[in-house]
C-alpha cells in the first residue's frame, strides 16, 4: 500500500443494495433495480465485480469489471437541491445509486485512467456514468436521467485492479495519472455536447475504453451520427 501517494478525497459513505422489482410511472413493470442502496458500517470487501453483497438489476447494462464500483461527489447534492427543491431522496448519500459517496474529487478534477488507492483497494477510472431512466423513477422526475446527463454531474465507475477492503473514512490517494489531458468533464462534454468532434473522438479512441465505449466512438467516426439515447434516458 502506498501511503505516500497524495490524498485527493475522502470517502464519507459506502453503500450496497439488492435488486428488487420496480414499477414505471405508468404502472408497467420496470424490471429489477438495485439503485436504492444502504450504508455499510465497517470494512467491505471489493473484488473485480464490485462490493461484496452488492447487486445490479440488469447485468446487460450495469455491473461487470468496467462498472464494478460507482462513485458520486457529495459536492453535487447542493446543486441538485437548488434545482429540484427539497426532496427526501437527497437527504442522505445514495440518491444516485452510488457505492461510494465522497468529497474532494469531481468530474472536473478526476481524469480518465486515474489509479486511486482507497483502503487496500486499487481502483482505476473506467468510465463516466451514462445515466438511465431508472433515475427518473428514483427521483419521481420524468427527465432526471437527461438532467444528470446535461449537467455533467454524472458520477463515474471504477474497475478494480487490486481487490481489498475499504470503508467510510478512508482517504482517496492518487497513485497514477496517465491522462491528465482527459478530465472526466472533457469526456462528458464530448459525449453529450461536442458530440461529433472528429479530432477529439480520435483522441478518446486512443485511451483504454470499455467495449461499449469503443463502439460509440467508432460509430460516430464512421457514420458522423450520434447514437439514439432515448431508450437509455426514457426507458
Amino acid at each position: 500500500m502506498n501511503s505516500t501517494a497524495p490524498e485527493i478525497g475522502l470517502i464519507h459513505c459506502v453503500l450496497r443494495g439488492q435488486a428488487v422489482p420496480c414499477t414505471r410511472p405508468d404502472g408497467r413493470p420496470g424490471g429489477l433495480s438495485a439503485i436504492a442502496k444502504q450504508p455499510v458500517a465497517g470494512p467491505v470487501w471489493v473484488g473485480p465485480e464490485g462490493l461484496d453483497g452488492d447487486t445490479q438489476g440488469d447485468r446487460r447494462v450495469h455491473g461487470g469489471p468496467d462498472k464494478a464500483v460507482h462513485q458520486y461527489a457529495l459536492e453535487h447534492y447542493g446543486a441538485w437541491r437548488a434545482e429540484l427543491g427539497a426532496r427526501p431522496v437527497l437527504d442522505a448519500p445514495g440518491a444516485f445509486g452510488e457505492n461510494l459517496a465522497s468529497t474532494g474529487v469531481t468530474e472536473a478534477t478526476l481524469c480518465w485512467g486515474d489509479r486511486v488507492r482507497i483502503g487496500s483497494v486499487l481502483l482505476e477510472v473506467a468510465q463516466s456514468r451514462q445515466p438511465c431512466w431508472k433515475l427518473n423513477l428514483r427521483f419521481g422526475q420524468a427527465d432526471m436521467a437527461r438532467r444528470l446527463q446535461d449537467s455533467g454531474r454524472t458520477g463515474w465507475y471504477w474497475r478494480v485492479l487490486e481487490p481489498g477492503h475499504l470503508q467510510a473514512g478512508d482517504a482517496m490517494r492518487l497513485v497514477a495519472r496517465p491522462h491528465p489531458e482527459w478530465p472526466l468533464a472533457r469526456v462528458i462534454a464530448l459525449l453529450y455536447q461536442r458530440t461529433l468532434d472528429p479530432d477529439a473522438l480520435r483522441g478518446l479512441a486512443r485511451l483504454h475504453l470499455p467495449p461499449s465505449w469503443q463502439r460509440i466512438v467508432q460509430g460516430r467516426l464512421e457514420r458522423a451520427q450520434v447514437e439514439d439515447w432515448s431508450a437509455r434516458l426514457e426507458g
